[in-house]
């Protein structure tokens, strides 16, 4: 089951050529779309389901530089700035509030990462606190749980996943991007040997630079290419809860369940690390490069291995341009969620905070997470194919650095000075053979 999503118009006209095409409608795509079109480039963004529909729409909805890998904290304190600005250029409500972000740990250990983290944190310009057993009850009164100590960012945000992409979207179209759903990208024609065209099912684009945001989609539509792209895909699963007390205003981490605060009322809530990994062609393909972040988070994951696998045996990755497409065949990805998480986030949740004893499950859902092995975007151009960008493998990060990673990427698409250092999200590392490790610290 999809999660609630607002839904917007589609630009019945697909333009005849254009700077920059982009592909994908998620958070992504469509901030980066946003900032290229304020550079005053002529810009189609092609969706092939509809704006915000798979991942965008079905995250936890955090905004937080709290626990970041150090190479995504610049992007992180960046986004914080463009979510406000960005929301109040659509005149929409993408559902964004600064009130914070509080992680608890039973651990010594881990309050002593968090305390390592704090600091190289300060050094980049954000402030979080660490509090002791008593300050944490202090802010957690009605919790029955013992805590060593937690972290506390007042800076970190929240958004309404339903109604976020839909407004960034609607700050897109202001400066001028088209915006075409139920419009697969197809694949690249190339002349000279950089890109030339995108070409979709409802016809070519012209351009001469395309960026590529397609999330789960992204390897399979390099592959077409001939382009390297490691990506695991990750179901994850969350739900919403019926209105409940306020416990927190913000987004709570606990060793077992994590929430945010909705604009409804209740709770967005799901376990925490756990997920099902989608036993798939190409990560057999990857499967060395892979093997590391498998190691370091195979506590918290089921593997699947089902009719999917064989389907993309069969599909294989050199489909002619002039029929339909994979992108064509499965427009949303909407995997089913695995109601024990929901079950056991829901028992840990009530029983840590009686308060909420007589809260319910309003609706579940899952969703897919596009991992790469060290668990850092790649937000690069690709040397192979000049002309053609990509803004993908957020690994579960996406939807609170998505109005920086989109900038980070129009930047890098238009050679402009880079909002942050890019060196971290390029391509190149996915494919020269050194050995990737997962980086996020928690």
């Amino acid at each position: 089951m999809s999660p609630p999503l607002n839904r917007i118009n589609s630009d019945e006209r697909l333009p005849a050529q254009v700077d920059v095409v982009v592909i994908g409608g998620g958070v992504i795509g469509v901030s980066a779309a946003y900032h290229l079109a304020k550079k005053g480039l002529s810009v189609a963004l092609v969706e092939k389901g509809h704006v915000g529909g798979e991942q965008s729409s079905r995250n936890w909805g955090w905004c937080r530089q709290q626990g970041r890998a150090r190479e995504e904290i610049p992007l992180a304190r960046e986004a914080l700035l463009l979510w406000e600005d960005m929301q109040n250029d659509a005149g929409v409500d993408a559902g964004f509030r600064r009130t914070g972000v509080l992680f608890l740990t039973k651990s010594k250990d881990e309050l002593a990462s968090w305390e390592r983290w704090a600091a190289v944190a300060r050094e980049m310009q954000v402030h979080s606190t660490v509090l002791t057993p008593a300050e944490v009850a202090e802010r957690m009164p009605g919790n029955t749980d013992k805590w060593v100590g937690g972290l506390h960012t007042p800076s970190d945000g929240r958004a309404e996943p339903s109604m976020a992409v839909p407004a960034l979207a609607t700050a897109a179209r202001k400066h001028g991007v088209t915006i075409h759903q139920g419009c697969a990208a197809r694949g690249l024609e190339t002349q000279g040997g950089r890109v030339s065209a995108v070409v979709t099912e409802k016809g070519t684009i012209r351009t001469q630079a395309v960026l590529l945001s397609g999330g789960a989609w992204s390897s399979l539509f390099c592959r077409r290419h001939g382009i390297e792209l490691p990506i695991g895909l990750v179901n994850a699963t969350a739900c919403r809860t019926t209105p409940a007390p306020e416990i927190t205003s913000g987004a709570l981490g606990t060793d077992l369940y994590c929430i945010r605060r909705r604009l409804d009322g209740g709770f967005t809530l799901a376990l925490r690390n756990r997920g099902t990994v989608e036993l798939s062609p190409d990560l057999f393909r990857y499967a060395r490069t892979f093997w590391p972040t498998y190691l370091h988070r195979k506590n918290g994951l089921k593997l699947s291995f089902g009719k999917s696998f064989f389907d993309q045996v069969m599909r294989g990755t050199s489909w002619s341009l002039d029929k339909p497409s994979p992108f064509e065949t499965e427009r949303v990805r909407d995997p089913e969620p695995d109601m024990s998480l929901v079950n056991a986030a829901l028992a840990s949740l009530i029983k840590a905070n009686p308060e909420l004893k007589d809260i319910e499950i309003a609706e579940a859902w899952g969703g897919t997470i596009d991992c790469t092995p060290d668990t850092i975007p790649v937000i690069s151009p690709v040397d192979a194919l000049p002309g053609f960008f990509l803004a993908t493998g957020f690994s579960g990060h996406g939807f609170g650095i998505g109005p920086a990673a989109g900038k980070l990427a129009a930047d890098i698409v238009t050679g402009a000075t880079p909002l942050v250092d890019p060196a971290a999200y390029s391509h190149k590392r996915m494919i020269d053979g050194r050995r990737l490790a997962p980086v996020s610290p928690f």
